[in-house]
């Protein structure tokens, strides 16, 4: 997983229930286009690939399955990100 402009990171299968519980509450700021919940959401998202993810070395290069946006990105920016199934798929 990526964060945009931050680096990448390892994030084991048994925390990604956790992740999407973060990321449907992003969605649901979103939705409502509710700016404040939305930063919010983001925040606790991005706190949590931090938390709960091992970083990849800088000079790593590998394909990210997910890419998410760093934590000054807006609403509306990201409003194009947002599909269905939200940033984190599943």
């Amino acid at each position: 997983m990526r964060i945009l402009g931050e680096g990448q990171y390892e994030i084991a299968d048994a925390h990604l229930d956790r992740l999407n519980e973060l990321d449907a509450v992003l969605q649901s700021a979103a939705a409502s286009g509710d700016e404040e919940a939305f930063a919010t959401g983001l925040r606790a998202l991005l706190d949590a690939v931090r938390a709960l993810g091992t970083p990849l070395p800088a000079a790593t290069l590998a394909p990210s399955d997910l890419i998410l946006p760093d934590e000054d990105t807006g609403l509306r920016e990201v409003a194009a990100l947002l599909a269905d199934e939200g940033l984190i798929p599943g």
